[in-house]
């Protein structure tokens, strides 16, 4: 059985920082792409920023320049450095990871964590 936990979430003023942590656990046989999606109240779950196995990475537009997404391979851990946040950043922050498992390769979500920016 395979467990993404997220944590890190929490209240911050306009401007500030957060770093966001997602950990996988269980009978991993390896994971490929790791990354982190968001939703806010009344809208879809949009991707804010992945991360592949060789480090490759991608963002929302309006994300870049402020987020910074990485991962620890030796950990199966992903982070989410936030920086310069806005109040439109306020969200839900959900984990995700492709993962090979004994039964095939399948995605898994974390239980999502609140990041609320205040103006």
């Amino acid at each position: 059985q395979v467990q993404v936990v997220e944590s890190g979430g929490g209240l911050v003023q306009a401007g500030g920082s957060l770093r966001l942590s997602c950990a996988a656990s269980g009978s991993i046989f390896s994971i490929n792409a790791m990354g982190w999606y968001r939703q806010a109240p009344g809208k879809e779950r949009e991707l804010v920023a992945g991360i592949t196995s060789g480090g490759s990475t991608n963002y929302a537009d309006s994300v870049k320049g402020r987020f910074t997404i990485s991962r620890d391979n030796a950990k199966n851990t992903v982070y989410l450095q936030m920086n310069s946040l806005k109040p439109e950043d306020t969200a839900v922050y959900y984990c995700n990871a492709a993962i090979l498992v004994a039964a095939g390769a399948y995605d898994y979500w974390g239980q999502g964590t609140q990041v609320t920016v205040s103006s």
